[in-house]
């Protein structure tokens, strides 16, 4: 079987494999967020953390929520980083640094997983398990919640409630993502991933000698990892170590546990506004844009330009030979069209062109599917713009599932869309341009540029993949990337919700002749064109500067 055969057949498992999970998981995750009933164990949460679940909350009591938590989740995770040597089990790693522990406890907080450390050298199991492995799963939790949130306000009539903050983040954890990681933790051990306690052990090499290797709870945290559209790897090879990612099944099936949440909470938002052909809208702009991403992708990198690429069948550097040029590509799309930030392969041995592909699909704000709970509201307030843009250039009536988008929502939703690149090209030009930044990389030109402004975009999408090449364990680049995860991460929830407690107040409205029809193929082709014109074109300088001017040399 040919590579590019493989690759093809690859696709065609994992698309079959999402279409046979979309409604049960979809219809489950809807039941989950309207549910009236709480279980033992959440009533247990509930009375120890002090929150009444049946309380309905007004936009701002929810951002509060939001906001309080996290807050908690970065101070408790940077000091139990900072004690780390003064705790047991921890393999004999010390305290983590005070700049790499704020950089990390932020990084995992905001669902963005950026690492500047060495995993397996850094971090012992206690960190790992009871500090980041948490965080995996409360930080997926939130972004679940504020897209539920905005989905009830879309629903809701005169209400201007958007639910429970404490119930929507506990039901997600419990119900969703705890019973999914729990099964998919079995399937990767079966797969051969790593799952114990063990301290470092000396292995022996066929060339003599022997090399230094140390085990953990990886198969737990891996699936956590990748459910959430987390990425932090245990290990620093992230998916490329054959401890995370042993064999093509595996590396196949953590590209489908990536994409399965972002892609059912489609059908959980058509459910929920009563509506499943809006889902079904939603979910065909994301696969267009997903669809396309790959088989650009597999182009590029299959292409044989150059005596090396065509002796390997393709561009093999800085891939592993199990997973080939397919496996590789697929999991690349996919953990840049979210906010996975994991990756099996080294993004910065991408061809020019298919490292701008990686790059863009950052940019493009992570939307097809995009990341868990924040693909879905990234592109609801993306159709709110596409449905005022309709509105200006057809007369038609600018409605969004019975809601009528006035000057305050345009404002939130264009505040929404301008807050990531605004972080994105501000901190890469001061990193550029400023004498004061040490120089990080050692890579002239496009190529450096490329390294920067993917940093950047990775941290201020919540995304958290590496370029490589970049050296970003110093103070300067601990200190920007942090304030660019923070504040790409929780400026736009502020706007989200307030997005949603407007919907939630107006009054439905019921469709008339000049209503868009938001439910038809004619909608979600003017999703992907907005989404691609609208942010592809902000970052279009940035783009000609690095990528462009490689890939086209």
């Amino acid at each position: 079987m040919g590579p590019v055969t493989s690759g093809v057949l690859q696709l065609l498992a994992l698309v079959g494999a999402l279409a046979l999970l979309y409604v049960p998981l979809g219809d489950h995750m809807a039941r989950v967020y309207s549910a009236d009933r709480h279980l033992r164990v959440e009533r247990w949460i509930y009375r120890a953390v002090g929150a009444d679940p049946d309380a309905e909350m007004r936009w701002p009591a929810y951002l509060r929520g939001v906001l309080a938590l996290s807050a908690v989740g970065v101070l408790l995770l940077y000091a139990l980083q900072r004690a780390q040597g003064a705790l047991p089990g921890s393999s004999g790693r010390g305290s983590v640094p005070a700049p790499g522990a704020f950089n990390t406890a932020v990084s995992f907080v905001s669902n963005t997983n950026w690492q500047a450390y060495y995993g397996e050298q850094a971090m012992g199991h206690v960190v790992q398990t009871a500090g980041l492995a948490v965080q995996n799963f409360v930080s997926a939790a939130v972004g679940m919640a504020v897209a539920v949130a905005l989905v009830r306000g879309f629903a809701r009539s005169r209400t201007g409630t958007l639910g429970n903050f404490w119930a929507d983040l506990v039901r997600g954890v419990v119900r969703v993502l705890l019973p999914l990681a729990a099964v998919a933790a079995l399937v990767l051990a079966a797969c051969g991933v790593v799952q114990n306690f063990a301290g470092v052990h000396e292995v022996g090499q066929f060339t003599g000698g022997s090399q230094q290797w140390n085990g953990g709870a990886v198969a737990s945290q891996e699936a956590v990892k990748l459910l959430g559209t987390n990425g932090g790897g245990y290990f620093n090879a992230n998916s490329a170590h054959p401890f995370e990612n042993p064999t093509p099944f595996s590396n196949l099936f953590e590209v489908f546990l990536i994409l399965l949440v972002p892609v059912a909470l489609t059908r959980t938002f058509g459910v929920l506004v009563g509506s499943v052909r809006q889902g079904y809208a939603v979910l065909g702009a994301m696969a267009v844009l997903w669809c396309a991403f790959t088989a650009l992708m597999l182009w590029t990198e299959f292409a044989h330009h150059g005596p090396a690429p065509q002796a390997a069948g393709g561009a093999m550097e800085g891939k592993e030979l199990r997973f080939g040029i397919g496996g590789s590509s697929l999991f690349a799309v996919s953990t840049t069209l979210t906010s996975t930030g994991a990756v099996d392969s080294a993004h910065s041995s991408l061809t020019g062109l298919g490292g701008g592909l990686a790059l863009l699909g950052m940019m493009l704000g992570e939307v097809a599917p995009g990341g868990v709970g924040s693909g879905l509201y990234a592109m609801l307030v993306m159709a709110v713009l596409a449905v005022f843009l309709a509105g200006l250039m057809v007369g038609r009536t600018p409605e969004y599932l019975g809601k009528r988008i006035g000057p305050r929502e345009i404002k939130l939703a264009a505040l929404f869309l301008l807050v990531t690149p605004a972080l994105v090209l501000t901190f890469t030009a001061l990193s550029v341009a400023l004498p004061t930044p040490p120089r990080s990389t050692l890579n002239p030109g496009a190529h450096g540029f490329t390294e920067v402004l993917y940093a950047f975009t990775s941290a201020a999408n919540n995304n958290g993949s590496a370029f490589a090449g970049l050296n970003a364990d110093t103070d300067w680049f601990h200190t920007t990337t942090g304030l660019a995860m923070l504040l790409g991460r929780f400026l736009p929830m502020v706007f989200v919700l307030a997005l949603a407690g407007s919907l939630a107040g107006q009054r439905t409205v019921p469709a008339t002749a000049g209503t868009l029809r938001t439910g038809q193929p004619l909608f979600a082709g003017l999703l992907v064109g907005a989404v691609v014109i609208v942010s592809g074109l902000t970052y279009f300088p940035a783009l000609a500067l690095g990528p462009l001017a490689e890939g086209l040399a």
